[in-house]
């Protein structure tokens, strides 16, 4: 299996040496593992792309390439250039350093990368490790995906179906915030929403006097719905949330005939 793996924490992310211990071990001993991640942290891009500039692609090592870009630029970048004459099977993103459930996944470049393999025709996961008082300050705070990430995965591509949807399934996967042994097992999840908290602004003065914010997040401790997501992952499980690209509210759409019109 040849895998491309990105992120939005940046080339040097520890998260980023994790995916690839994980997709080496995935594309077994005659498999290809390509790198194409951001020079540069991109936490918090979402899908963005960068449509108005060029960006720089240096190669770092054999298979290793770092884009001054969006990990949604660095899909395209492998896809159409790093990897145009040798495609890859699978697309990986992460891993994430933090959770990417509930609201937090119309942020995340991690997801945003995954989007991208998608719209792109690939089959894509984008994987997240929660923190949590149980191992954000251990030696090894990515263990839990470090340990389960392979089995994740297999589990996940063995019962993909075969896509003939224009906006093909991608996969969020999070890895619960405990250590490895921790981990009671893996549930199929909806993407949920934490009604108490949400992403704000807190203001700060330069030393020169200026005015600035920066963007907060909210309580990530805090559940969601009863098996979505977030409650799961902090009950223990890794959570895997199938997803399209679709934005469309189905749900809605016959209840909103009433406004059209010849």
């Amino acid at each position: 299996m040849r895998i491309l793996i990105t992120n939005d924490d940046g080339i040097n992310a520890p998260g980023l040496r994790v995916l690839h211990s994980v997709a080496t071990e995935l594309a077994g001993r005659d498999g290809e593992v390509w790198t194409v991640a951001p020079a540069f942290e991109q936490s918090g891009v979402g899908h963005c792309i960068s449509y108005t500039h060029p960006m720089m692609v240096s190669q770092m090592d054999d298979r290793r390439f770092a884009a001054e870009g969006s990990p949604a630029d660095c899909v395209l970048a492998g896809l159409h250039d790093v990897m145009k004459d040798t495609p890859p099977d699978l697309v990986l993103s992460g891993v994430n350093r933090g959770n990417n459930a509930a609201e937090n996944a119309l942020y995340s470049g991690t997801i945003g990368g995954a989007l991208e393999a998608a719209l792109q025709g690939l089959p894509a996961i984008a994987l997240s490790q929660y923190y949590g008082p149980a191992n954000v300050d251990s030696e090894n705070p990515f263990e839990a995906a470090a340990v389960h990430g392979a089995e994740v995965v297999r589990r996940i591509l063995a019962i993909t179906p075969e896509e003939t949807a224009d906006y093909r399934l991608f996969y969020n996967v999070n890895f619960p915030p405990v250590p490895a042994a921790g981990v009671k097992g893996f549930r199929i999840a909806p993407q949920g929403f934490r009604r108490n908290t949400r992403f704000g602004v807190e203001p700060h003065l330069s030393p020169s006097g200026r005015r600035f914010l920066w963007i907060k997040g909210g309580n990530q401790q805090e559940p969601t719905a009863a098996g979505s997501d977030a409650a799961v992952n902090l009950d223990g499980y890794v959570s895997v949330t199938p997803m399209r690209a679709d934005l469309t509210a189905h749900d809605v759409l016959d209840a909103h005939r009433s406004i059209e019109r010849a």
